[in-house]
């Protein structure tokens, strides 16, 4: 079974005392779509890209807010050495296209979305669709 940790990209953090403006400034810096919040190198909560125009556009929350006024929390994690296919089922389950995912003692090591584990699966799908193709055209 395959794990997700070869799927797991870099993180951008920061810390849940941070502004709002702040969040989003990292977020146009590394161009992703969430920040994970961490304290102790352990995520406490995340951001989205969502979470700051529902709550600053539609709620008037303010640019100086902190993060933790509109993270999501508790956040859900995976372990690095989970399989493909609970990951992908936990995201199903819980409404989320993003989980932090931590080691064994819970410390943040990177983060795995919906779309990367989308793409490699729709990958696999296609090599196997070749071999039958292959398959067939021997009979």
């Amino acid at each position: 079974m395959k794990t997700i940790e070869k799927f797991v990209k870099r993180v951008v953090t920061a810390m849940p005392q941070e502004t709002l403006a702040a969040v989003a400034r990292l977020m146009e810096q590394h161009n992703v779509g969430a920040v994970v919040l961490a304290e102790n190198h352990r995520p406490v909560g995340i951001v989205t890209d969502r979470d700051l125009a529902l709550h600053i556009a539609a709620h008037g929350v303010p640019l100086q807010a902190p993060a933790a006024r509109v993270m999501s929390t508790p956040v859900m994690t995976v372990g690095r050495d989970d399989g493909v296919f609970d990951t992908t089922q936990s995201m199903m389950e819980s409404g989320v296209r993003r989980l932090p995912v931590v080691d064994e003692d819970g410390r943040l090591v990177g983060l795995v979305t919906l779309d990367d584990l989308l793409r490699v699966l729709g990958r696999e799908l296609s090599n196997l669709l070749d071999g039958i193709r292959s398959e067939m055209a021997v009979k």
